[in-house]
């Protein structure tokens, strides 16, 4: 089968749907581009309430995005523990937190020159 190359809007789309369809909380996109020597153009960060939520997110992207476009992560790693764990689209990579593991991190805050989306989610968390 014929892969077909996604835009990284579609890409982020879907990504986005994925995070949706299992009640992602606090959802930003990193626009990257601007930034100079950056490994991809963007960052999909969100938070998940426990380490079963945060697979259940984990996996709610990977099929969203493979239904969609037969594309599949490059590399996703921390998995094991679930506290973050990251995908990585090339192009796009996804960041799905704990909230504590977030904090604590505070990847917004090392990217503080990106240009951040906030995403509204439709349902109320």
């Amino acid at each position: 089968m014929q892969k077909t190359k996604a835009s990284a809007d579609e890409l982020i789309a879907l990504i986005l749907n994925g995070i949706e369809e299992v009640k992602g909380v606090d959802t930003n996109l990193l626009d990257l581009r601007e930034i100079e020597n950056t490994v991809c153009d963007y960052f999909i960060i969100c938070s998940g309430t426990s380490n079963t939520h945060v697979n259940a997110i984990v996996s709610s992207i990977q099929k969203t995005v493979s239904k969609a476009i037969h594309d599949k992560p490059w590399h996703v790693e921390g998995s094991d523990n679930a506290e973050w764990v990251l995908m990585d689209y090339v192009n796009v990579v996804v960041h799905v937190f704990q909230k504590h593991t977030r904090e604590f991190y505070d990847i917004e805050g090392l990217w503080g020159d990106a240009k951040v989306t906030m995403v509204e989610s439709s349902y109320n968390s």
